[in-house]
């Protein structure tokens, strides 16, 4: 019988209730292969940041056998430097081995605890300034969506909590199983960690051209060597300004947005094929299987047989 990983959400008090849910929907929606439960620090019911309470059929006693736990946001308010007593006991019982996930505040619970000394982290964008000020020990990173550091994965605001959840997922049983969650969720199936947090302009201009139908053409044509040049023509806008208006709406650069899909297309094909990592590299764009190795190496630290091993042996 396949082994179900459990998933532990320590609910503390002024939760936010859109982040307390986040994990059971996504790893809830994963064909079973996740046990996701919810626990507070004395199973009493724990006020949220909104106008209701909640109540969980869980106490501590279920971190002891956690898998994964992951820690919802707070109120900013509730953030300090020390934590409750009820809240340190209870994270004293989470098992050595397990992966610890946090979401926008919960990096600041993480951080009090001591878990993220000397550890490269993130939280929302808009309280860097606060945390590196409370613990200046964590390396902090406030521009990216989310940081995998091993066994500790710390996220930013809101939604990068369902990216976060979803590149667990894609860690754990590959892309073909996040693909199909983030459909049942409705979600776009892949935001990379690097992915800038804050986007000047996340909604075009209604009086400017989007880039999207741009988007949609490269996407069909990783394959090909495409440059600024050509997906500013195709955009029919000066390589300038289709430049910094990608930028406003993805966040990234044209580059490295398109560097970030063929990595993405790599991997599906890793797990889903038998091709040589030459014809793999070919086939999304890249000039050598060497260029590939490095690019995925730098996307998510293996190689591309490292890679291939270990979805492939999954399926």
């Amino acid at each position: 019988m396949r082994h179900r990983e459990r998933v532990v959400v320590l609910a503390l008090d002024g939760v936010y209730p859109f982040e307390l849910g986040i994990p059971s929907r996504i790893f809830g929606a994963a064909d079973g292969r996740y046990e996701v439960v919810t626990c507070t620090v004395d199973g009493q019911p724990v006020r949220t940041n909104a106008d209701f309470s909640v109540t969980v059929d869980h106490g501590p006693e279920a971190l002891r056998i956690a898998d994964t736990v992951v820690i919802p946001p707070i109120t900013p308010a509730s953030v300090t430097a020390e934590l409750p007593d009820d809240v340190t006991a209870a994270l004293a019982l989470i098992p050595s081995g397990a992966r610890i996930v946090s979401i926008c505040t919960g990096a600041f619970v993480l951080a009090a605890a001591g878990l993220l000394d000397g550890r490269p982290a993130t939280t929302h964008w808009q309280l860097a300034d606060q945390f590196r000020r409370m613990f200046p020990h964590v390396v902090l990173d406030p521009d990216v969506l989310f940081v995998d550091d091993d066994t500790i994965l710390t996220s930013a605001g809101a939604a990068s909590g369902i990216d976060a959840c979803l590149h667990i997922l894609r860690k754990d049983h590959g892309s073909e199983l996040a693909n199909k969650v983030a459909r049942r969720c409705v979600v776009p199936p892949l935001r990379e960690g690097g992915q800038a947090q804050y986007i000047e302009q996340p909604v075009p201009d209604p009086s400017a051209t989007s880039t999207a139908a741009t988007r949609s053409w490269a996407l069909t044509r990783l394959g090909d060597p495409l440059t600024l040049a050509d997906l500013a023509g195709h955009a029919r806008m000066s390589s300038r300004t289709f430049a910094r208006r990608f930028n406003d709406e993805v966040g990234v650069s044209p580059g490295r947005w398109l560097i970030q899909q063929r990595v993405s297309r790599a991997r599906h094909l890793l797990e889903s094929s038998d091709l040589s990592v030459d014809q793999v590299a070919g086939k999304v764009g890249f000039a050598t299987g060497a260029s590939l190795r490095q690019h995925l190496h730098a996307a998510i630290g293996v190689s591309p047989q490292a890679y291939r091993r270990t979805f492939q042996a999954a399926r």
